[in-house]
């Protein structure tokens, strides 16, 4: 069942490459192109098979997006959200199963006291998309805030800031009881198991210089650096029901590539002929979406649907 919810868009063949001696998982990948947009980025898979996230269209302006049955729509926060006419730049970065939609949105200078430059940091406000009524969503006492998964269970998973995206940026939950964070400067949640058991996310080590980045695993209360071996950065940036990590990490020629942790075993996630691949996203039947530059140096979105699994 599966694959026949994929099937309509599978295209290009497979391509891995396994880190260690064990076998590799492969997949079968095809683009996610926003018609007509000059940039699309893939952030997040449903267990159905909806892929959000954003694109720039050919007059460069961000949107959110939602690919659904092979039909892309555009999905925009809107000003009144702020008290303000038209649409505000978007970017979709998780959804749920019920369709709940998170993601983070660029206010206008002068919509609140701290918003004062254009595309600073205290401007980038987080969202909640439920029944089709968008809220902000910030954590107490903090400007700005980036959500990037919501759980089945409603569960908010990101990171908040506020004049910076380094040392004042930390992950954060938001439950049914209210808001918690995690006491790791240059930090950001970015995915939880369902029951909130284990979560990943990205966080820089500031004691170095230049900062070194790394991903982590925060499973009951114990936090654990993930590092795929070999490389010079690390990023986790989703986790699924199994328990299987995905992310991005830079090799030691420069190079960026995807991968998907399964226990001790990291697969290479790498679209076919891309000179940088970014895997952002992953769903329970690990199918996963992200991000990678073409050979024309365009960023386009991309799924990866498991082979034979």
């Amino acid at each position: 069942m599966k694959r026949d919810l994929f099937r309509p868009i599978i295209a290009l063949g497979f391509a891995v490459l396994a880190i260690g001696s064990a076998q590799a998982q492969s997949f079968n990948y095809a683009s996610v192109d926003f018609p007509n947009a000059i940039r699309t980025r893939a952030w997040g898979i449903s267990p159905g098979g909806v892929i959000i996230g954003d694109y720039r269209d050919s007059s460069n302006v961000p949107h959110g997006f939602l690919l659904s049955g092979g039909r892309y729509v555009t999905v925009d926060v809107p000003g009144s959200l702020i008290g303000l006419p038209g649409a505000l730049p978007t970017n979709l970065r998780g959804i749920n199963p019920a369709g709940d939609i998170v993601g983070v949105y660029v206010a206008p200078p002068g919509s609140s006291a701290d918003c004062t430059l254009a595309g600073s940091p205290p401007c980038l406000k987080g969202f909640l998309l439920h029944q089709g009524v968008f809220s902000t969503v910030l954590f107490p006492g903090h400007p700005g805030a980036i959500p990037q998964r919501i759980t089945p269970n409603g569960d908010i998973y990101g990171c908040y800031h506020d004049f910076d995206t380094m040392g004042s940026m930390f992950g954060f939950t938001r439950t049914a009881n209210g808001f918690t964070s995690i006491d790791v400067p240059a930090s950001m949640h970015t995915g939880a198991t369902p029951d909130g058991g284990t979560i990943v996310g990205l966080y820089a080590d500031l004691t170095m210089m230049p900062p070194a980045t790394h991903g982590y695993e925060l499973r009951n209360g114990v936090f654990k650096s993930i590092d795929v071996p070999g490389s010079t950065f690390t990023q986790a940036w989703d986790i699924n029901p199994r328990a299987n990590i995905v992310g991005e990490f830079k090799d030691s020629a420069g190079v960026f590539h995807g991968f998907l942790q399964n226990g001790d075993r990291f697969t290479s996630i790498d679209f076919p002929a891309a000179v940088a691949t970014h895997a952002q996203g992953i769903n329970p039947g690990g199918a996963i979406v992200g991000m990678y530059t073409d050979t024309n140096n365009k960023t386009r979105g991309f799924l990866a649907v498991p082979v034979g699994d």
